[in-house]
């Protein structure tokens, strides 16, 4: 895979991100502490996922929020199937290893679904190891209503049903979130939806660094509802659990560089500002309404 050449976007479209991000799994497995373990996120990333690390501002020191996303999601996960969840949906699911990596049960159904490309190129490398549970790949161009709408159908088959959409819905603009949940909420056994879900005030502070290189590339962050979570209510979602990525980072010791003088600063921060941080960007599980 070919790594980004000087005069070359770093994001050369909106899968360039599942190697970006699987960078950033690597960097977390390597770790004598780490809060999971991703042995194939190197494969999968590649020369070309570290070479993105590079050319991204402040590509390995931004690492945090995106290790701590998958944490946390992890962790979401195992809580919603000792629930009673049945089915995983994963979609839009880039270079995810969770069906073999995770602590799951063997009975336990998980389907990752996304682009064509990405699925072929992900079972190549992972051609020869073996999940831990009932897993399927699925291609699909979810802008698409007919295949999306089949595989929902499929994937609610069987009973109770989780999705998952950790990366996928800051890259696209508020209707398609609507009618992504609209979707969704047409199968009645599709009960749960974990996503993480940036605010307004994140596209700003991210527009001085990364978002000129996404646009360049095809990827733009859009989807940032100023209402948070109640851009889902009149959907048929409605939140049950809301954790800060700012707050989850020091729970888990995975702050950000310099942390220790953005607590100095808060002291002396409005309330209203203090709040408006703290919800930059979150990890959420919403249940139908």
């Amino acid at each position: 895979m070919p790594a980004v050449s000087p005069t070359e976007p770093p994001i050369e479209n909106v899968s360039d991100t599942a190697r970006w991000v699987a960078v950033y799994r690597a960097m977390e497995s390597d770790r004598r502490d780490a809060l999971f373990r991703d042995p194939w996120a190197r494969r999968l990333a590649g020369e070309r996922g570290v070479a993105i690390v590079r050319a991204m501002p402040n590509g390995r020191a931004l690492a945090w929020p995106m290790i701590v996303r998958t944490a946390v999601m992890d962790e979401m996960i195992a809580s919603a199937i000792r629930g009673g969840t049945r089915t995983v949906l994963n979609l839009a699911a880039g270079l995810d290893t969770r069906a073999w990596r995770l602590d799951l049960p063997k009975s336990l159904r998980w389907i990752d679904a996304d682009l064509p490309a990405m699925i072929a190129y992900r079972d190549d490398m992972m051609r020869g190891e073996t999940p831990v549970c009932r897993h399927e790949s699925v291609a699909a161009d979810l802008r698409e209503a007919g295949p999306r709408r089949e595989l929902f159908a499929h994937a609610a088959s069987e009973g109770e049903t989780l999705v998952i959409t950790e990366g996928l819905l800051i890259y696209l603009t508020a209707d398609q979130v609507r009618s992504l949940a609209g979707d969704l909420h047409r199968e009645p056994m599709i009960r749960g939806w974990i996503s993480d879900l940036a605010s307004p005030f994140l596209i700003q502070r991210v527009a001085k660094s990364w978002q000129s290189k996404l646009t360049a590339g095809g990827a733009p962050f859009q989807f940032a509802p100023a209402e948070g979570t109640k851009f889902f209510e009149p959907l048929g979602w409605r939140e049950v659990e809301f954790r800060s990525t700012w707050l989850e980072s020091k729970r888990l010791k995975r702050e950000m560089p310099m942390a220790w003088l953005w607590k100095i600063l808060g002291t002396f921060m409005p309330a209203e500002r203090r709040r408006e941080i703290e919800r930059m960007s979150a990890i959420i599980r919403l249940e139908r309404m």
